[in-house]
């Protein structure tokens, strides 16, 4: 009977490691082998962001998890619809255009994204070199202004907020990094980006650069001519030269996935990206608003499934008809 027990004993033993193998390709039948997540400029924060989400689904799911250098929203919609990424990073109002066909989509409608999880707010943040001693949006009219990559949410809205503003700006595109130092260098007069804060090409230079913040009258007047934007503020201290609360107008951002992605697979990522928010913040400080209660922020586009499964557990209400 010791023999027959000791036999039980180490086929327990051997076939326990097969079982679970079984297991974890039965749980991922139709995953893929690699996912490639559509992010944004460098020197911008949805790139670090990006990198750190890669590295806790690489090691958490053991599935290889790229970040990618985009232009930003509107290039990962483009990119997640041809299935060039299986995961981006938008803005709403981006998102929004996009599944509409509307502004830069140009009547293609955008039809493969679904909702996974909350990011961070995105702040229009306005900045100038000090030493400029540029005060006010106003005195841009005719200046070089740098809006970041132009499928990005700035490179987007920024040119039809100065227009929306009646200020002649001349609108220039590029990196995040790389426009930053043209307007330290003095080949650019300001810069005006939609991003989380902070920014860490702005960040990086805090010793010249200075806030323009938009006045009550220039906030009502953009959230009329674009509702899907609402009030934004970063706080004081969030750059050194920042000395008080900046008030200004924003979007907020989610990673969005393919619609073929599996649902057992995006549950996963959801709670991986949940499970590991520290180490996320360190990465990025914006990550601090990735939080479940925050898929409420989102009211226009459809929600995957997978995701969805997540937030029920979580005992976290859906938006209607999402």
């Amino acid at each position: 009977m010791k023999r027959i027990g000791t036999w039980a004993l180490i086929s327990a033993v051997l076939l326990s490691p097969l079982a679970l193998a079984e297991g974890v390709l039965a749980q991922r039948a139709g995953w893929p082998a690699s996912i490639t997540i559509g992010t944004g400029s460098p020197g911008g924060p949805y790139y670090a962001y990006g990198q750190e989400i890669a590295r806790i689904l690489s090691r958490d799911l053991g599935v290889e998890a790229t970040a990618q250098v985009t232009q930003g929203p509107a290039q990962n919609i483009v990119l997640l619809e041809k299935r060039d990424v299986m995961l981006g990073f938008i803005t709403t109002g981006v998102g929004l255009q996009g599944w509409n066909g509307a502004a830069w989509a140009k009547g293609q409608k955008y039809h493969a994204m679904r909702v996974v999880f909350p990011m961070y707010d995105t702040a229009f943040q306005f900045a100038a070199p000090q030493r400029l001693g540029i005060k006010s949006l106003k005195e841009l009219a005719g200046l070089r202004v740098g809006t970041g990559p132009r499928a990005g949410t700035s490179g987007t809205y920024a040119p039809e907020i100065f227009n929306a503003l009646g200020i002649p700006a001349q609108i220039r595109s590029g990196a995040l990094a790389q426009q930053t130092m043209l307007a330290v260098n003095g080949e650019l007069d300001a810069v005006a980006f939609a991003s989380g804060f902070p920014i860490p090409a702005l960040l990086a230079a805090a010793h010249a650069m200075e806030f323009l913040q938009p006045s009550a009258e220039e906030v009502d007047i953009i959230r009329k001519q674009f509702p899907e934007l609402s009030t934004s503020v970063v706080p004081a201290g969030t750059y050194p030269f920042l000395a008080a609360d900046y008030h200004t107008v924003g979007l907020f951002n989610f990673a969005v996935a393919h619609q073929d992605l599996p649902d057992d697979l995006v549950y996963r990522i959801v709670k991986a990206v949940f499970d590991n928010r520290d180490e996320l913040m360190k990465a990025q400080s914006s990550a601090k608003e990735t939080l479940p209660a925050n898929i409420s922020r989102n009211t226009t586009l459809p929600l995957h499934p997978g995701a969805a499964r997540y937030y029920r557990e979580q005992g976290i209400a859906i938006p209607a008809g999402l």
